[in-house]
């Protein structure tokens, strides 16, 4: 069988998304499938290894920050896909690339899925609300709900990461949502002992606890909030705590404020190898995930994996793969209540919290399980 996958959020920083289809490529060619991938790039060009190709068409960045690139070109797309004739198009796009997968699949007459990664109308929700008052919220989420019931119906299934957000687009009528939650890596990403040496390679205080964030420097991710939160730890325990940030946004500026004036900050732009950021989380005595609209929370499921616990805030989507007690987690929204969550977590065993989260990891997701009832959908699907 010959899959292809369409997405715009793919460029040298990207997280979950590019992690996802990277995995999904090696679980193809393991299995004796090929291996499709269009998205923008600096210049359009092909990549081709066994059973695999990688498309690049090329298109303007939105952002030089995380160098994401707006696919426009979508002749471009209509002509891979009809050179190419693959069996089945999935789209991580819930814009102009979404349209044309499902405009070239009918006019090609092959099946298309969609797999709703990011619950991007809350976005809008949040700016709406912030300036524009109650009514205007209203109108913006009807708008929100329209289109998202209007783009996700054309698909044939539509994949979520979560069971909360797959009710959510059921609940605004959404037909065919099918739950594929998200893996890892399990080979990569366990516990170990080499916490001291990663921490000395980064020149962090083997005395402090260790704080740890990996992800998108952006406010949809909620960052601002767990800077005023490590502002408030570090202002009550000066020389205590230490915070590890690996990722990077349109909000690196906060950050260098935050670490020009805590003096207790590391930051590392980016890491593309696998084994490396496993060892970046084995080093911290605790990740942070601050994030409240996450759709799945792959960081979270990778810190667990390693051994290291998470804190956060209660009631986003992720709540159901944090394996451990959420008793200390924040429960409002605000860098002080973050703060004493932070610290009533620094308390805890958090050593056999830790080992036994990562049991259960391994235990209940990996890749092979979820690609492996993806593809079976993919085969349902075919004529």
């Amino acid at each position: 069988m010959k899959v292809c996958d369409l997405t715009q959020f793919y460029s040298p920083f990207s997280g979950g998304v590019k992690r996802y289809l990277e995995e999904k490529r090696k679980y193809a060619i393991a299995h004796g499938h090929q291996h499709l991938l269009i998205i923008p790039g600096e210049q359009t060009s092909c990549a081709e290894t066994e059973n695999s190709r990688t498309y690049s068409i090329k298109s303007p960045l939105v952002s030089r920050t995380s160098r994401y690139r707006a696919l426009l070109h979508l002749s471009a797309v209509q002509q891979l896909l009809e050179r190419e004739r693959p069996d089945v198009i999935e789209s991580s796009d819930p814009y102009q690339l979404a349209w044309k997968a499902i405009s070239s699949g009918q006019a090609l007459r092959i099946p298309v899925v969609g797999f709703y990664h990011s619950h991007f109308p809350e976005a809008y929700l949040r700016t709406t609300s912030k300036f524009l008052g109650e009514t205007a919220t209203e109108i913006v989420m009807e708008m929100a709900r329209t289109y998202v019931r209007a783009l996700y119906n054309h698909f044939k299934a539509t994949f979520v990461p979560s069971a909360a957000l797959g009710q959510v687009l059921a609940q605004w009528g959404v037909e065919n949502v099918i739950l594929a939650e998200l893996g890892i890596d399990t080979d990569i990403f366990r516990p170990g002992k080499d916490g001291d040496v990663t921490r000395a390679r980064m020149e962090i205080p083997t005395d402090r606890f260790l704080l740890l964030y990996v992800g998108r420097l952006a406010h949809e991710k909620n960052v601002k909030t767990l800077f005023g939160a490590f502002e408030v730890l570090n202002s009550a325990n000066a020389g205590r705590f230490h915070l590890m940030v690996v990722g990077d946004g349109p909000l690196r500026d906060q950050l260098r404020e935050l670490s020009r004036g805590t003096k207790a900050v590391s930051w590392l732009r980016y890491t593309s190898a696998q084994d490396e950021l496993a060892a970046v989380y084995r080093a911290a005595d605790l990740f942070v995930h601050p994030s409240v609209q996450e759709t799945f929370g792959l960081v979270a499921l990778e810190a667990q994996a390693c051994g290291t616990p998470v804190v956060g805030i209660r009631g986003s989507y992720m709540d159901r793969i944090i394996l451990s007690d959420q008793t200390h987690w924040a429960e409002q929204n605000s860098p002080d209540s973050l703060a004493a969550a932070i610290l009533e977590s620094k308390n805890l065993d958090l050593i056999r919290i830790g080992i036994e989260a990562s049991k259960q990891v391994a235990k209940r997701y990996s890749w092979r399980r979820v690609f492996r009832q993806m593809f079976d959908l993919y085969e349902s699907l075919q004529p």
